[in-house]
Protein backbone atom coordinates (compact mmCIF):
# COMPACT_ATOMS: atom_id res chain seq x y z
CA UNK A 1 0.00 0.00 0.00
CA UNK A 2 1.10 2.85 -0.77
CA UNK A 3 1.35 6.10 1.60
CA UNK A 4 1.90 9.94 1.22
CA UNK A 5 4.89 11.39 1.71
CA UNK A 6 3.18 15.21 1.46
CA UNK A 7 5.14 18.04 2.45
CA UNK A 8 3.31 20.80 1.34
CA UNK A 9 3.51 24.15 2.60
CA UNK A 10 0.21 25.23 4.78
CA UNK A 11 -2.14 27.38 3.04
CA UNK A 12 -2.28 31.21 3.51
CA UNK A 13 -3.35 32.17 7.06
CA UNK A 14 -6.44 33.60 6.43
CA UNK A 15 -10.37 32.68 7.60
CA UNK A 16 -11.51 33.30 3.95
CA UNK A 17 -11.86 30.85 0.93
CA UNK A 18 -10.45 32.26 -2.27
CA UNK A 19 -13.60 29.81 -3.25
CA UNK A 20 -16.15 28.34 -1.47
CA UNK A 21 -18.43 26.39 -3.04
CA UNK A 22 -22.21 25.72 -1.02
CA UNK A 23 -24.70 22.86 -2.07
CA UNK A 24 -23.85 22.97 -5.68
CA UNK A 25 -26.22 20.81 -7.84
CA UNK A 26 -26.86 20.32 -11.31
CA UNK A 27 -29.16 18.60 -13.55
CA UNK A 28 -29.58 18.44 -17.46
CA UNK A 29 -33.08 17.39 -18.06
CA UNK A 30 -33.86 14.52 -15.84
CA UNK A 31 -30.07 13.65 -15.48
CA UNK A 32 -28.58 14.79 -12.54
CA UNK A 33 -24.79 15.46 -12.69
CA UNK A 34 -23.63 16.60 -9.48
CA UNK A 35 -25.45 16.16 -6.06
CA UNK A 36 -24.82 18.98 -3.18
CA UNK A 37 -21.23 19.64 -3.60
CA UNK A 38 -19.37 21.70 -0.81
CA UNK A 39 -15.61 22.68 -0.76
CA UNK A 40 -13.54 25.29 0.21
CA UNK A 41 -10.11 25.99 -1.34
CA UNK A 42 -8.00 29.04 0.48
CA UNK A 43 -5.15 31.01 -0.77
CA UNK A 44 -2.08 29.51 -1.33
CA UNK A 45 -3.64 26.10 -1.68
CA UNK A 46 -3.95 23.36 -3.96
CA UNK A 47 -6.82 20.79 -3.97
CA UNK A 48 -7.33 18.38 -6.57
CA UNK A 49 -10.56 16.84 -7.84
CA UNK A 50 -10.62 13.51 -9.14
CA UNK A 51 -13.47 11.09 -9.80
CA UNK A 52 -13.70 8.27 -12.78
CA UNK A 53 -14.84 9.03 -16.21
CA UNK A 54 -18.28 10.56 -16.39
CA UNK A 55 -18.08 11.39 -12.19
CA UNK A 56 -19.04 15.31 -12.60
CA UNK A 57 -15.14 16.58 -12.77
CA UNK A 58 -15.79 18.93 -15.87
CA UNK A 59 -19.20 20.07 -15.33
CA UNK A 60 -18.15 20.85 -11.72
CA UNK A 61 -15.20 23.02 -13.44
CA UNK A 62 -17.62 24.34 -15.85
CA UNK A 63 -19.78 25.65 -13.21
CA UNK A 64 -17.07 27.54 -11.62
CA UNK A 65 -16.01 28.45 -14.66
CA UNK A 66 -19.52 30.40 -15.45
CA UNK A 67 -19.87 27.34 -19.05
CA UNK A 68 -23.21 26.27 -16.80
CA UNK A 69 -25.46 27.38 -14.26
CA UNK A 70 -25.80 25.31 -10.99
CA UNK A 71 -29.53 24.00 -10.90
CA UNK A 72 -28.77 24.73 -7.28
CA UNK A 73 -26.41 26.20 -4.48
CA UNK A 74 -24.12 29.40 -3.96
CA UNK A 75 -20.46 30.17 -5.40
CA UNK A 76 -18.30 32.65 -3.12
CA UNK A 77 -15.44 34.16 -4.25
CA UNK A 78 -13.39 35.90 -1.71
CA UNK A 79 -16.23 36.00 0.49
CA UNK A 80 -18.46 37.51 -2.00
CA UNK A 81 -21.58 35.47 -3.36
CA UNK A 82 -21.18 35.39 -7.74
CA UNK A 83 -23.70 34.47 -10.28
CA UNK A 84 -21.83 34.42 -13.27
CA UNK A 85 -23.41 35.17 -16.82
CA UNK A 86 -21.23 33.24 -18.49
CA UNK A 87 -17.83 32.19 -18.61
CA UNK A 88 -17.02 35.96 -19.93
CA UNK A 89 -18.22 37.10 -16.41
CA UNK A 90 -16.44 34.43 -14.61
CA UNK A 91 -13.33 34.96 -15.84
CA UNK A 92 -14.53 39.50 -15.57
CA UNK A 93 -14.68 38.09 -11.62
CA UNK A 94 -11.11 36.41 -11.88
CA UNK A 95 -12.25 33.06 -12.28
CA UNK A 96 -9.25 31.67 -14.97
CA UNK A 97 -8.94 28.24 -16.26
CA UNK A 98 -6.45 26.34 -17.97
CA UNK A 99 -8.00 23.02 -20.65
CA UNK A 100 -5.84 20.49 -22.24
CA UNK A 101 -6.60 22.47 -25.88
CA UNK A 102 -4.90 25.60 -24.07
CA UNK A 103 -6.83 27.90 -26.67
CA UNK A 104 -4.01 29.43 -27.96
CA UNK A 105 -3.33 30.95 -31.16
CA UNK A 106 -0.09 29.42 -32.35
CA UNK A 107 0.76 31.85 -35.46
CA UNK A 108 1.14 34.48 -32.73
CA UNK A 109 4.12 35.33 -30.21
CA UNK A 110 3.91 34.39 -26.77
CA UNK A 111 2.87 38.20 -25.72
CA UNK A 112 -0.26 38.24 -27.72
CA UNK A 113 -1.17 35.08 -26.23
CA UNK A 114 -0.70 36.39 -22.89
CA UNK A 115 -3.16 39.12 -23.44
CA UNK A 116 -5.03 37.56 -26.13
CA UNK A 117 -8.85 39.54 -26.10
CA UNK A 118 -7.04 42.12 -23.73
CA UNK A 119 -4.30 43.74 -25.56
CA UNK A 120 -2.82 46.56 -23.94
CA UNK A 121 -2.78 50.08 -26.21
CA UNK A 122 -1.62 53.18 -26.14
CA UNK A 123 -1.52 56.47 -27.63
CA UNK A 124 -4.79 58.32 -28.97
CA UNK A 125 -5.01 56.01 -32.00
CA UNK A 126 -5.00 53.29 -29.94
CA UNK A 127 -2.18 51.34 -31.21
CA UNK A 128 -1.07 48.05 -29.29
CA UNK A 129 1.74 48.61 -26.89
CA UNK A 130 3.57 45.76 -28.13
CA UNK A 131 6.93 46.76 -26.28
CA UNK A 132 4.59 46.73 -22.17
CA UNK A 133 2.90 43.31 -22.83
CA UNK A 134 6.02 41.58 -24.10
CA UNK A 135 7.99 43.13 -20.83
CA UNK A 136 5.02 42.15 -18.84
CA UNK A 137 4.80 38.76 -20.32
CA UNK A 138 8.49 38.60 -19.66
CA UNK A 139 8.61 39.05 -15.99
CA UNK A 140 5.85 36.93 -15.40
CA UNK A 141 7.36 33.90 -17.01
CA UNK A 142 10.56 34.51 -15.61
CA UNK A 143 8.59 34.71 -11.79
CA UNK A 144 7.21 31.62 -12.56
CA UNK A 145 10.19 29.75 -14.24
CA UNK A 146 8.83 28.64 -17.47
CA UNK A 147 11.87 28.36 -19.90
CA UNK A 148 11.14 29.71 -23.26
CA UNK A 149 13.37 31.97 -25.64
CA UNK A 150 11.26 35.18 -24.92
CA UNK A 151 8.26 36.60 -25.01
CA UNK A 152 8.68 37.22 -28.35
CA UNK A 153 9.04 34.25 -29.56
CA UNK A 154 6.06 32.13 -32.23
CA UNK A 155 4.14 29.83 -30.08
CA UNK A 156 3.91 27.05 -32.68
CA UNK A 157 8.08 27.02 -32.18
CA UNK A 158 7.62 25.98 -28.42
CA UNK A 159 7.25 22.50 -27.08
CA UNK A 160 3.81 21.09 -25.34
CA UNK A 161 5.24 21.51 -22.45
CA UNK A 162 6.17 25.06 -22.63
CA UNK A 163 2.88 26.13 -24.19
CA UNK A 164 1.32 24.79 -21.41
CA UNK A 165 3.42 26.66 -19.37
CA UNK A 166 2.22 29.53 -20.96
CA UNK A 167 -1.23 28.47 -20.62
CA UNK A 168 -0.67 28.71 -16.83
CA UNK A 169 0.80 32.02 -17.01
CA UNK A 170 -2.05 33.33 -18.65
CA UNK A 171 -4.30 32.32 -16.38
CA UNK A 172 -2.00 33.48 -12.96
CA UNK A 173 -1.82 37.15 -14.74
CA UNK A 174 -5.72 37.60 -15.02
CA UNK A 175 -7.33 35.45 -12.08
CA UNK A 176 -7.65 37.35 -8.86
CA UNK A 177 -6.54 34.49 -6.68
CA UNK A 178 -7.95 31.27 -8.22
CA UNK A 179 -6.85 29.00 -11.18
CA UNK A 180 -8.74 26.40 -12.35
CA UNK A 181 -6.45 23.55 -14.13
CA UNK A 182 -8.81 20.78 -16.16
CA UNK A 183 -5.73 18.16 -16.84
CA UNK A 184 -2.97 20.46 -17.77
CA UNK A 185 -0.76 17.24 -18.28
CA UNK A 186 -2.74 14.32 -19.47
CA UNK A 187 -1.02 15.04 -23.02
CA UNK A 188 2.58 15.71 -22.19
CA UNK A 189 5.47 13.34 -21.88
CA UNK A 190 6.82 12.49 -18.32
CA UNK A 191 9.63 15.36 -18.72
CA UNK A 192 7.22 17.96 -19.91
CA UNK A 193 4.60 17.28 -17.27
CA UNK A 194 7.13 17.48 -14.58
CA UNK A 195 8.10 20.84 -15.48
CA UNK A 196 4.25 22.12 -15.65
CA UNK A 197 3.84 20.65 -11.96
CA UNK A 198 7.07 23.14 -10.83
CA UNK A 199 5.01 26.00 -12.57
CA UNK A 200 2.09 25.10 -11.02
CA UNK A 201 3.82 24.37 -7.34
CA UNK A 202 5.14 28.16 -7.77
CA UNK A 203 1.20 29.03 -8.04
CA UNK A 204 1.07 28.54 -4.41
CA UNK A 205 4.04 30.17 -3.57
CA UNK A 206 2.52 33.08 -5.22
CA UNK A 207 -0.24 32.77 -2.89
CA UNK A 208 -2.65 31.39 -5.60
CA UNK A 209 -6.01 29.06 -4.93
CA UNK A 210 -5.44 26.19 -7.73
CA UNK A 211 -8.45 23.91 -8.34
CA UNK A 212 -6.64 21.16 -10.83
CA UNK A 213 -8.33 18.03 -12.33
CA UNK A 214 -6.11 15.00 -12.28
CA UNK A 215 -6.89 11.17 -13.40
CA UNK A 216 -2.85 11.33 -11.61
CA UNK A 217 -2.96 9.67 -8.52
CA UNK A 218 0.82 10.06 -8.71
CA UNK A 219 0.54 13.74 -9.83
CA UNK A 220 -1.80 14.48 -7.00
CA UNK A 221 0.31 13.17 -4.50
CA UNK A 222 2.75 15.36 -5.76
CA UNK A 223 1.13 18.70 -5.85
CA UNK A 224 -2.57 18.54 -3.69
CA UNK A 225 -2.59 19.44 -0.12
CA UNK A 226 -6.00 18.10 -0.27
CA UNK A 227 -8.37 15.89 -2.63
CA UNK A 228 -11.83 16.09 -3.13
CA UNK A 229 -13.57 12.81 -4.55
CA UNK A 230 -16.42 12.42 -6.92
CA UNK A 231 -17.98 9.26 -7.92
CA UNK A 232 -21.40 9.08 -10.12
CA UNK A 233 -21.96 13.41 -9.37
CA UNK A 234 -22.16 12.24 -5.64
CA UNK A 235 -19.16 14.07 -3.32
CA UNK A 236 -17.49 11.23 -1.23
CA UNK A 237 -14.91 12.81 0.99
CA UNK A 238 -12.66 15.45 0.92
CA UNK A 239 -9.56 14.24 2.54
CA UNK A 240 -6.02 15.76 3.63
CA UNK A 241 -3.05 14.26 0.86
CA UNK A 242 -1.07 13.83 3.92
CA UNK A 243 -3.77 11.61 5.55
CA UNK A 244 -4.90 9.38 2.94
CA UNK A 245 -3.22 6.92 0.79
CA UNK A 246 -3.11 5.78 -3.54
CA UNK A 247 -5.26 2.52 -2.30
CA UNK A 248 -7.65 4.19 0.04
CA UNK A 249 -8.26 7.37 -2.77
CA UNK A 250 -8.80 4.25 -5.69
CA UNK A 251 -11.58 2.24 -3.43
CA UNK A 252 -13.37 5.77 -2.83
CA UNK A 253 -13.41 6.75 -6.40
CA UNK A 254 -14.27 3.09 -7.49
CA UNK A 255 -16.93 2.47 -4.97
CA UNK A 256 -14.80 -0.27 -3.13
CA UNK A 257 -14.40 1.49 0.13
CA UNK A 258 -15.94 0.10 2.94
Amino acid sequence: MSTSTSEHASPTATTTPALRLVGIHKNFGGVIAIKRFDLEVMPGEIVALVGDNGAGKSTLIKIISGLYQPTEGEIWLNGAQANFRDASDARAKGVEVVYQDLALVPQQPVYMNMFLGRELVKGPLKTLDRKKMAQQTQDLVDSLDVRIPSANATLSDLSGGQRQGVAICRATHWASGLVLLDEPTAALGVAETAKVEETIAKLRERGAAVLIVSHNMEQVFRLADRVAILRRGTQVAVKNVAETTHNELVAMITGLAS
